[in-house]
């Protein structure tokens, strides 16, 4: 059994994987909406399918980039919520968890997060053969990452309709609506999935967050 968080964006997404494989999830969408629903989804998950945290075989968490106020709060929770058991944690890269929720689709994968300003957090990906990182993730400038896209390329995360018309009609998109803490239970589960996710205790999570200020010396 296993649990995952997803707050790395405006989406609170929480969802359980139970002993025969369903997976089931708890969402909601808006600003300043994961202090209040962590903790709440967590309970009626436990609720509706009757497991105790020390039960899981796992728990894993979206640890960015992203917005830092979310994954703090993902953090903080599962600091708490893992208190005094020897369940495994696992932190995971956001962006490969977007790719990973349409990896079936061919070509590259672009990930993205809006960054404010002009910029997004960006990663490429291919999903031939399994899940594959073709960039590192990094902030980039939006016209920068418009000028990677090619015809049928694939683009899933948030800021998607600040990219001008010729780069959104050349790739397939999928915004918000496709972010999901189960895209992280999917690539826990695919062979290489220790590329992206990371073995750690409540007490070492840090969430892996990205500054606009970064920008300059990353260059």
């Amino acid at each position: 059994m296993i649990l995952a968080y997803e707050t790395a964006t405006n989406v609170c997404s929480v969802s359980f994987q139970d002993k025969d494989g369903g997976v089931t999830e708890k969402r909601i969408q808006g600003r300043g909406v994961h202090s209040d629903h962590v903790f709440l989804f967590t309970q009626e998950l436990m609720n509706e399918y009757n497991f105790k945290i020390a039960d899981l075989d796992a728990v894993l968490v979206s640890n960015g980039p992203g917005s830092y106020t979310g994954l703090r709060i993902a953090a903080s929770a599962i600091k708490g919520i893992l208190f005094g058991t020897d369940v495994p944690l696992y932190a995971a890269n956001t962006l490969a968890s977007f790719a990973m929720g349409v990896e079936e689709r061919i070509g590259i994968i672009h990930s993205i997060i809006d960054a404010r300003r002009t910029h997004v957090y960006h990663q490429a990906f291919s999903s031939k053969d399994g899940l594959i990182s073709k960039s590192e993730p990094d902030i980039i400038e939006i016209s920068e990452f418009e000028d990677f896209i090619q015809d049928g390329d694939t683009i899933i995360g948030t800021g998607i309709n600040r990219l001008d018309k010729e780069s959104l009609s050349k790739a397939e998109l999928f915004d918000e609506t496709s972010i999901s803490a189960s895209s992280l239970i999917k690539l826990y589960q695919v062979p290489n999935f220790l590329d992206f996710c990371v073995k750690t205790s409540p007490e070492e999570l840090n969430p892996n967050y990205i500054s606009s200020g970064q920008v300059n010396n990353s260059k």
